[in-house]
């Protein structure tokens, strides 16, 4: 769909399974060249990496912790090695911890931020420097949460970071604007992806999320690619600095719907 697109250079971080393979094979049918980052699937990541193949892309999977400063390195050198050159920087890998604030461990606290906001950190940092090194034009795509906006309980952890994610992309979107390096956030509701395979075969607490959704239904990992792709592509590019919320209208405070309150 996205001509400019072909034979551009992404890395996916969090690629082996749900969203984040979604985008890999997104980006693999728009004929890009793409780093799948996996920390413990690596049969996953072999399937993501042979869909972006069979769509028309290119594809290299790389174990790394993201968390780390060696891992985000590793996954830009495979991107140099492999493909000469980087584009596009997806920090997609997520994790969450359920659990009473009051009861949270110090250890699942730093586990759940260390991926979801010192990764995004370290991934964003590696691209920056390197487009400002190269001196070109960059594209930098966080994934955030309906949970930037929407507070949920017993998921502390978790709604920080992406409140952490929120700001950090507006902020380093507008340090870098002049640059032409792009920062923007992909913001999922509800999505049908193995993190919420066990909730969602729970028929009452599948009709219970599906009543927070206006329009009715949960949402697909390709829907969430395709936003992906968009933002990647030039289509987007006067749009930096905004989460765009893929979400079924999640965030339009459903409870009101009817004139209520």
């Amino acid at each position: 769909m996205y001509q400019d697109l072909n034979g551009k250079v992404a890395v996916i971080t969090g690629g082996s399974k749900g969203i984040g393979s979604a985008i890999s094979k997104r980006f693999g049918q728009e004929k890009m060249k793409v780093v799948i980052n996996y920390n413990s699937d690596p049969v996953g990541a072999q399937q993501a990496a042979e869909a972006v193949k069979a769509a028309g892309g290119q594809a290299v999977i790389v174990q790394a912790n993201i968390a780390t400063e060696a891992g985000v390195k590793a996954l830009l050198t495979a991107a140099l090695t492999n493909f000469g050159d980087l584009d596009v920087w997806v920090n997609n890998a997520g994790m969450e911890i359920k659990s009473p604030t009051h009861e949270v461990t110090l250890a699942d606290w730093n586990k759940v931020t260390a991926i979801d906001q010192t990764g995004v950190f370290l991934g964003s940092r590696t691209a920056l420097a390197y487009f400002k090194k190269q001196d070109k034009p960059g594209n930098i795509i966080n994934m955030s949460s309906v949970h930037e906006r929407i507070p949920w309980p017993t998921f502390a952890s978790y709604a920080a970071a992406k409140g952490s994610v929120k700001l950090f992309t507006q902020t380093i979107a507008m340090e870098y604007a002049q640059a032409n390096i792009r920062v923007n956030a992909i913001g999922p509701g509800a999505i049908n992806t193995p993190i919420n395979a066990k909730k969602f075969a729970d028929p009452k607490q599948y009709d219970q999320t599906v009543k927070m959704v206006p329009m009715n239904r949960i949402g697909t990992p390709e829907e969430v690619a395709a936003g992906a792709a968009w933002l990647a592509s030039s289509e987007s590019s006067y749009v930096t600095g905004i989460t765009l919320f893929i979400d079924g209208g999640m965030t339009l405070y459903p409870a009101f719907e009817n004139g209520e309150g």
